[in-house]
């Protein structure tokens, strides 16, 4: 027989009485139910401390741009063609010295800030003068192009006395020649590119930097100064994929016209083209440590010439020796995934 409860035992299921700690608890537990603190000064001098370093490397990699290795996935001169592009790092840095109230972090935006002035401030001054008596325009007219004839209008109507075109194909090349017939009485098309003159043409011939012709030199000769020497020049394209930036063809294009423009006797020697590649990257020294860039000399602002549709990086350009830049500038957009660039230049 079950014996009954016993009345002086206490209830298991009573509730607590106020205030007491149940038997089962942990005094020196936290409680659960207590609010958590907000980060507080230390996580922002922390998360400041990291964002310091980082402005002072990315100040670091950009001044010492030309010493980031080039070994395998050529990172060294994909930094160099997207170079102007790192100023955009100093307001993204100003805005978190904002939202973190860090002193630290808007002083060490200095760092960045200094060298990228350092590097680009003069390419935002409007250098161009007046003056010069050769007018040239270079432009990779897009072998895609759907409206070639609409393209060559807009380049005649630009005044060039020398025009340089890249990437030609077997069916545009007779539309330019066509549509600038009026303009420009002396052509010669070889290849992939081609120059259209006012004046006479002469030592036309193929510059060997690729096993097809994307290379060709003339001597343009005007009758109210010394002669020119013309290259019209096309480099091999690069990609950038998951192998890295790929730029070993181009790269071997470069020494070949090196090659070339080493051995060119004319003391007045004008390069126009779309080289693949920006002035500043080591990749294309070879080429460029042998020429002046007129932008770099007689422009106003980077110049950016591709894509067309929100330039990005300067692939084409006027390189020049024994000639003074007076003003160089880019063209509106063509049909063209690349915008044509010109130069006014005294011989």
């Amino acid at each position: 027989m079950l014996s009954p409860p016993d009345a002086t035992a206490p209830a298991t299921n009573a509730p607590p009485a106020p205030g007491a700690v149940p038997a089962t608890s942990d005094p020196t537990a936290p409680d659960p139910t207590a609010p958590t603190a907000p980060a507080g000064p230390a996580v922002r001098r922390r998360a400041a401390r990291w964002l310091a370093a980082g402005a002072v490397v990315w100040a670091a990699a950009t001044a010492l741009h030309a010493s980031i290795p080039n070994a395998g996935v050529n990172a060294g001169s994909l930094f160099q063609t997207l170079l102007p592009w790192t100023g955009l790092g100093v307001p993204v840095l100003l805005v978190l010295a904002a939202v973190l109230r860090s002193r630290l972090v808007a002083v060490a935006v200095l760092a960045p800030a200094v060298v990228w002035v350092t590097l680009f401030g003069g390419a935002l001054t409007d250098k161009r003068s007046g003056g010069g008596d050769l007018t040239v325009v270079s432009h990779n007219v897009d072998e895609g192009n759907t409206d070639p004839a609409g393209t060559a209008r807009v380049l005649a109507g630009a005044g060039a006395d020398v025009l340089a075109l890249e990437e030609l194909s077997d069916a545009s090349a007779p539309v330019y020649s066509r549509e600038l017939a009026a303009a420009y009485p002396h052509h010669a098309v070889l290849g992939g590119v081609g120059i259209w003159s006012r004046h006479p043409l002469a030592d036309v011939k193929e510059v060997p930097i690729m096993p097809w012709t994307r290379a060709m030199r003339a001597t343009v000769r005007a009758p109210d100064g010394p002669p020119v020497a013309v290259y019209a020049v096309h480099l091999a394209s690069v990609r950038v994929s998951a192998a890295g930036f790929t730029t070993g063809r181009r790269n071997e294009a470069a020494r070949e016209l090196a090659a070339a423009l080493r051995a060119e006797s004319a003391p007045r020697v004008v390069v126009l083209g779309d080289l693949n590649g920006t002035y500043r990257d080591r990749a294309l020294a070879p080429v460029t440590s042998q020429l002046r860039s007129a932008q770099g000399e007689a422009g106003a602002g980077l110049g950016f010439t591709w894509p067309a549709a929100f330039p990005m990086a300067r692939i084409d350009d006027v390189l020049v020796r024994g000639l003074t830049p007076r003003a160089a500038w880019t063209l509106p957009a063509t049909g063209s995934d690349h915008l044509p660039v010109a130069a006014r230049l005294t011989r």
